[in-house]
């Protein structure tokens, strides 16, 4: 398999994953008051589940790239080059957009904030720090139904990946041969474990799961094991929609085997990973269904980013309007979300063409001037001897 190939399908689930996440912040987030039709839904499915979908994704995509170049080099002064040349490649795609919105959203606290939708400034330049400073997950397990967070609260899940780009280098050098079973004893032990505020926010099952992909994906049996049964007509988009459905189900109350919730969610997620990543339409045909959704799922890192501020602006907006007495989609839910998503969409594809790629290439030509000076600093001091 070739590691720098993207993988259509894999985008599919980045789509599915951050409309999920979208789903479930529109109670609260955007809409204030209960929606019935919102409130009937999420009672029998909850999609908050696109985090940990996000999750296996990262594991599978970072470890398939990362670890055959660390486990590659001969030397550990080329081992630490690499380890750099790969937190410098992260840093630049995620950093500018991420600290970009945590500065409009504390903006947006101080000068838009009439309705109060923003929160409280105190709470805010707290998030702000915490999301700058990586540690935006354990202030939320802090937070859980004792203060408030913030607006940036769904910064927690970007901090535990930061986190997991800083140390997975080290557990590679660190396990060295027994990586694998490393991270089944990671798997394991989190599988059984009931889950208090502190565990969610440091669950690296799906992640774990994720990277043992990837290396059983360069190896023969992983061909062996394609499932081509899901080439027969909508087979593929029926295991779809059937893993949705059992993910939605088991993140509700009424899946009452809570201590294997958070591992079998990881599991099915780990699952749908592993389908998409032979990347055979297996999950969705080709069409403009999934030429829509890849688009999402290639924005997905600045939607995930741009839903919350653009949801309590709409209601901020909202709010004056009111108060003016001008016309207002307050209390038409359907032209509120028609509002809101055609806000993020245009946000998250500015955000995509001015921030993301081009500091991504930013990044990724700073690691290539880095590697021709060192190539030259060699050559001349060859030379010199």
């Amino acid at each position: 398999m070739n590691n720098d190939r993207r993988i259509m399908d894999i985008e599919l689930l980045r789509g599915i994953a951050v409309l999920g996440v979208l789903f479930h912040h529109l109670q609260d987030s955007l809409f204030a008051a209960p929606v019935p039709l919102l409130q009937a839904i999420t009672a029998w499915g909850q999609p908050w589940w696109g985090v940990d979908l996000f999750f296996a994704i990262s594991g599978f995509v970072i470890a398939r790239s990362l670890i055959p170049a660390l486990q590659g080099c001969s030397t550990r002064q080329e081992y630490w080059q690499q380890t750099r040349n790969f937190w410098l490649r992260r840093a630049f795609r995620l950093l500018p957009s991420a600290w970009l919105w945590l500065a409009l959203m504390l903006l947006g606290c101080i000068f838009l904030n009439r309705s109060g939708a923003f929160g409280t400034l105190h709470a805010n330049l707290q998030a702000t720090l915490a999301g700058v400073a990586q540690y935006a997950n354990f202030r939320f397990a802090d937070s859980f139904y004792n203060y408030e967070y913030g607006t940036s609260f769904v910064y927690w899940s970007l901090s535990l990946e930061e986190q997991f780009y800083l140390l997975f280098p080290l557990l590679i050098l660190i396990c060295r041969k027994h990586l694998v079973w490393a991270l089944l004893a990671l798997v394991a032990v989190q599988l059984f474990t009931l889950r208090t505020p502190i565990l969610m926010v440091v669950r690296t099952d799906a992640l774990a799961l994720g990277i043992l992909l990837a290396m059983w994906s360069a190896q023969p049996s992983y061909l062996r094991w394609e499932p081509t049964f899901l080439r027969r007509p909508w087979a593929g988009v029926t295991a779809l929609v059937a893993l949705s459905l059992v993910l939605s189900f088991m993140a509700t109350d009424r899946f009452t085997f809570t201590h294997y919730r958070i591992g079998t969610i990881a599991v099915l997620c780990a699952v749908l990973v592993w389908i998409a990543s032979y990347n055979r339409d297996y999950l969705l045909p080709r069409g403009v269904l999934k030429n829509l959704m890849t688009w999402v799922g290639s924005r997905s890192y600045g939607i995930y980013l741009i839903h919350i501020p653009a949801y309590l602006l709409v209601r901020e907006f909202t709010f004056r309007l009111q108060g003016a007495g001008l016309p207002n989609p307050g209390g038409h839910p359907i032209l509120t979300l028609m509002i809101a998503g055609g806000l993020i969409a245009l946000l998250s594809e500015l955000n995509y063409r001015f921030i993301e790629m081009p500091m991504r290439n930013r990044g990724a030509s700073l690691v290539k001037r880095l590697g021709t000076s060192r190539t030259a600093a060699q050559t001349s001091g060859a030379t010199s001897c």
